[in-house]
C-alpha cells in the first residue's frame, strides 16, 4: 500500500463512521481512521505470518509490562509511509502534529516495560519468532498530574476514544480459576510491525471479564450494585497496573493479575500445541521456549505443572519439562525489590498453585539433601511462610540473565551467590538494549538524515555500523550536529509551552533526568544539587557557568510516601528558582508532568547531559541512558548498570563519571557515617536543611522525613542508605564540568556526544534478541 491510498481509505473511514472530513475530524477520529486503514493493510502480512508461525519452536516472552508508546507514529514508520502521510496531510491542511493529542497506550510503565517492547521490535524485525504476553490494562499505572506541586494519580483513560490497534478474540478466551471467583481472560491482539513490514508479529494482551455479565434476578430485585458485583470484581483485575499494596487487598489484586498473565498465557500455548500433537507432550520443550521478564510471571511454573497435571503428567516429568522451557530475567540487585508472597495470601486466590510450590520446594530440598548440602535462608524457596519468588523461577528455570555485565556479576557473588554456587551453567549476562528504529529513526529523524549523509541508513537496522561515523568527526560534522540539537531543543521548548505552559531557551544546557521515581536513583540528590548552584549563583559565584535547564520526567508509586515527596520537594525548588529574577535567566527547573514514552521521544533527542546517578551497584542496567547516548547525550553517570559499558564503548574522556565504586562502597558500608560529611560541608548542609528550616512548607513531615533518611536512617535502613552524601561533592564538581563543557562554543563537546553516538553499536535490543534467541530459546 502506498500512502496516498492508505489515506484515501482513512477519509473513507472517516466518512462512514463519523460524517466528517479530515478538516472536520478530532484528533481521535483522524488517529482511529488512520489507525484502522494502516490495520486493513497490515491484515494480510500479519495472518500469513501467524500460519508459517508453526510447526517451527516458538519462543514466548512473559510480561507485566509494555510501555508502546502512541503506535500510530510507530507504526506508519515500520510501514515506510509516515513522512509520506504526513507531507499528504500538510497539502489538506491538516496538521499532523494534531495526533500528538492521543493519549499512549498505557500497559507499561517504566524500564521493564519499555524493554518488552523493544524486545518485541526486535524480535520481529530480526526474524526471531517472539509472541508477547500481558495484561490489557484499562487504566494503566495512573495518569500525573501536580497540585500544588504534589503529585495526584487520576485514571489514564487512554482507550476511551478506542483501540483501533486491537482485535478482540473472544473464541479464544479462556476461564482462569480462582478461589476467589473463576474469571474469563478474553485476548486482544496488537500487531508488532518489523522494520520495512517484511514481518508482523503479536502482541497478546489480556483482559478479565465475569462468566456472567448480570445477575438478572437481583438486577430484577433493583439491588444493582450486588447484580453487578461479580462484573465488577473480574473487570478489576486488571483496571490498574501496580495497584497500591500497601494493604492486604491490594497484595491479593496483584497475586491475581500475575495469576491471570500466567494461567491464560499458559493455556493459550498448551492449546496451540495440543492442535499439532494431541495430548502427547514429549515435543513441547522442543517447540517452546518462554522467558520471565522479572519475577511477576514466576507463577508460570508452577501453573504449567499444573495444567500439565490436568492431562495425566506426573509432578516429575513436568517440572523437568517446566526446566526445560523456562528461563527468567532478573531486574534488581536490592533484596526489598525482590517479590516474596505470603502463603496465605497465594492460598486466598490459587490454592492448587501453593501445593504445587511446596512440592518444588520438596523436591529441591530432597536434592540439597542427596548431594550433602546444607540450605541456608539464602536458598529457601519457602521460608518464614512466604514464597521467594525469584529463587522459585531461578530453581524452576534453565537459565537465569542479568541484563548488564555489572549486575550479573553482582548476581553470581552476592545476591544470588548461593544459587550461583550450585548451578553456575545457568547463570548468563544479556545487557539490555534499545530498538534504534523508535529511539533514533522515529523520535530524531532530523539526526537520523545526518548520520545517513555520511554513511547510509544500514546503522537502521545494524546499529554496529554507527562506527563507520568515526572518520566523519570533524568541524563539518560538529557544526550540523549542534544544530541538529538546537532544533530539538526549539521542539521541546515549544512542547512544554503548548502542553504545560512553560517557557524554556533553547539556549540553555539541557540536564536530563527522566527515570522511574524511586530513592535510589537519586534524584534527590540532583535535587540538592540545583540547590548549591543556586545559592552560589545567588552568591555572585559560578560566573563562567553557562545557562542551564534541569528537567526532570518520573512517576512515583502511589503508595511510596517518600518518592512524592521527593517530587514535591523538586517542584517547590523550581517555584524557588523560576520565579527569582536574579538567577532566572541562567538557571531553569522543571518537572515534567505524566512522563510517558511519548515525552520521553521530546526530551531525549534535546538532551546534552544524560543524568545517570544511582549508586554503583543498584541499577540493573537502565536503557534510558542507551537511548539519551544514541542521540548524542554524554552520561553524567556512577560506574553502576550498563554506565560501565557505555564508558567502555564510548570512553570515559567522552563521558563524566563520579563517585564511590561497588569496591569501594562495600569497604566502607559498615562504618559509613554522613553526619561527618554533612558537618563538614556548609552548602551541602545548607541545602539539605531546607527540608526542615521552613524554607518549604512540610504540613505533613514528609520532607522532614528525608531529611532524617539522610542523618538518622529508619527501622529498615542505616543513614544515607544510597550514599548521597558520600558522592556528593564528586557529583557536584563533575556536573558542573559537564555543564561548562556543554555550553563552550567550539566542537569540543559536540566532538564527545558524536563518539557516543558512533559507539552505540552494542546498544541495539537486535544484538540482545539474537542472543536471547542463541544462547537461552535455541530459536
Amino acid at each position: 500500500m502506498n500512502a496516498k491510498q492508505l489515506l484515501k481509505d482513512a477519509e473513507q473511514r472517516l466518512m462512514t463512521e463519523t460524517h466528517k472530513n479530515l478538516q472536520e475530524a478530532a484528533a481521535w477520529e483522524l488517529h482511529n481512521a488512520l489507525s484502522g486503514a494502516a490495520m486493513d493493510a497490515l491484515a494480510p502480512i500479519w495472518s500469513r505470518k501467524e500460519a508459517e508461525r508453526f510447526p517451527k519452536r516458538q519462543a514466548y516472552y512473559l510480561s507485566m509490562e509494555y510501555l508502546v508508546g502512541r503506535l500510530v507514529y510507530n507504526n506508519l514508520y515500520c510501514m515506510g509511509l509516515l513522512n509520506e502521510v504526513s507531507a499528504l496531510l500538510r497539502e489538506k491542511g491538516v496538521d499532523p502534529a494534531i495526533l500528538e493529542d492521543v493519549e499512549d497506550d498505557a500497559f507499561g510503565n517504566g524500564g521493564l516495560g519499555r524493554l518488552a517492547a523493544c524486545f518485541l521490535d526486535s524480535a520481529v524485525t530480526c526474524g526471531v519468532p517472539l509472541t508477547g504476553y500481558g495484561l490489557r490494562f484499562r487504566y494503566g499505572l495512573f495518569k500525573q498530574v501536580f497540585l500544588e506541586g504534589r503529585q495526584c494519580e487520576l485514571p489514564d483513560d487512554w482507550s476511551r476514544f478506542g483501540d483501533p490497534w486491537s482485535i478482540r478474540r473472544p473464541e479464544e478466551a479462556v476461564i482462569v480459576p480462582m478461589k476467589t471467583g473463576n474469571v474469563l481472560a478474553v485476548p486482544y491482539d496488537m500487531p508488532v510491525v518489523g522494520y520495512g513490514m517484511k514481518n508482523i508479529g503479536t502482541l497478546r494482551l489480556w483482559q478479565t471479564e465475569s462468566l456472567h455479565e448480570v445477575d438478572f434476578p437481583l438486577f430484577n430485585l433493583q439491588e444493582y450494585a450486588k447484580a453487578a458485583a461479580d462484573k465488577n470484581k473480574a473487570e478489576d483485575i486488571v483496571k490498574f497496573l501496580y495497584p497500591n499494596d500497601t494493604k492486604r487487598a491490594g497484595r491479593q489484586l496483584r497475586v491475581k493479575q500475575q495469576y491471570v498473565l500466567v494461567s491464560a498465557t499458559l493455556q493459550d500455548i498448551l492449546r496451540a500445541y495440543r492442535k499439532r500433537h494431541g495430548s502427547n507432550y514429549s515435543f513441547l520443550p522442543k517447540e517452546v521456549a518462554a522467558q520471565l521478564n522479572d519475577t511477576h510471571p514466576a507463577m508460570a511454573i508452577p501453573e504449567l505443572i499444573r495444567l500439565l497435571g490436568e492431562d495425566g503428567i506426573d509432578f516429575e516429568p513436568a517440572f523437568l519439562m517446566a526446566r526445560e522451557i523456562f528461563a527468567y530475567t532478573n531486574h534488581t540487585v536490592m533484596q526489598e525489590a525482590l517479590e516474596k508472597w505470603d502463603l496465605a495470601l497465594l492460598s486466598s486466590v490459587c490454592p492448587e498453585i501453593v501445593k504445587i510450590i511446596r512440592k518444588i520446594d520438596q523436591r529441591f530440598k530432597k536434592e540439597m539433601k542427596a548431594a550433602g548440602q546444607t540450605i541456608s535462608p539464602e536458598l529457601c524457596i519457602i521460608e518464614k511462610k512466604r514464597v521467594h519468588m525469584a529463587w522459585l523461577a531461578t530453581y524452576g528455570s534453565h537459565a537465569v540473565n542479568g541484563v548488564a555485565e555489572l549486575h550479573s556479576e553482582i548476581l553470581k557473588k552476592d545476591v544470588f551467590a548461593s544459587w550461583y554456587n550450585l548451578y553456575p551453567e545457568r547463570f548468563q549476562n544479556k545487557t539490555n538494549g534499545i530498538t534504534q528504529r523508535r529511539w533514533l529513526g522515529l523520535c530524531n529523524p532530523e539526526l537520523c538524515d545526518l548520520i545517513a549523509g555520511k554513511i547510509g541508513h544500514g546503522f537502521e537496522t545494524d546499529l554496529d555500523q554507527l562506527e563507520k561515523l568515526l572518520p566523519y568527526v570533524n568541524a563539518d560534522l560538529c557544526g550540523a550536529f549542534r544544530q541538529v540539537k538546537r532544533t530539538k531543543k526549539e521542539q521541546l521548548a515549544h512542547e512544554l509551552s503548548l502542553r504545560v505552559g512553560f517557557s524554556l531557551s533553547p539556549d540553555m544546557v539541557f540536564d536530563v533526568q527522566v527515570k522511574r521515581l524511586h530513592e535510589y536513583k537519586r534524584q534527590f540528590m540532583n535535587a540538592l544539587s540545583i540547590l548549591v548552584i543556586y545559592n552560589q549563583l545567588k552568591q555572585g559565584l559560578l560566573k563562567d557557568l553557562p545557562p542551564v535547564a534541569f528537567i526532570f520526567g518520573a512517576k512515583a508509586a502511589p503508595g511510596y510516601v517518600r518518592a512524592k515527596a521527593v517530587i514535591h520537594w523538586i517542584n517547590m525548588i523550581a517555584d524557588k528558582v523560576n520565579q527569582d529574577p536574579e538567577t532566572c535567566d541562567r538557571l531553569k527547573v522543571i518537572f515534567v508532568p505524566n512522563y510517558n514514552c511519548s515525552w520521553a521521544e521530546k526530551i531525549i533527542p534535546a538532551a546534552d547531559i544524560s543524568e545517570q546517578i544511582s549508586p554503583a551497584g543498584t541499577e540493573a542496567s537502565g536503557t534510558g541512558n542507551m537511548k539519551l547516548m544514541l542521540n548524542g547525550a554524554v552520561t553524567l553517570g556512577t560506574f553502576d548498570g550498563a554506565n560501565v559499558e557505555i564508558v567502555e564503548e564510548a570512553g570515559k574522556e567522552n563521558n563524566y563519571i563520579f563517585g564511590a565504586t561497588v569496591e569501594e562502597i562495600n569497604k566502607i558500608r559498615e562504618t559509613y557515617d554522613p553526619t561527618l560529611i554533612y558537618r563538614k560541608n556548609a552548602d551541602l548542609r545548607k541545602a539539605l536543611d531546607t527540608l526542615t528550616d521552613g524554607t518549604f512548607p512540610d504540613p505533613d513531615g514528609n520532607l522532614a522525613e528525608l531529611h532524617a533518611a539522610i542523618l538518622e536512617g529508619a527501622s529498615w535502613h542505616k543513614p544515607d542508605h544510597y550514599y548521597v552524601m558520600l558522592d556528593f561533592e564528586s557529583y557536584l564538581n563533575t556536573k558542573l564540568q559537564a555543564i561548562r563543557d556543554a555550553g563552550k562554543a567550539d566542537d569540543t563537546f559536540a566532538e564527545k556526544c558524536l563518539m557516543n553516538i558512533a559507539h552505540a553499536g552494542k546498544f541495539s535490543s537486535d544484538r540482545t534478541i539474537r542472543q536471547y534467541a542463541k544462547e537461552i530459546w535455541n530459536v
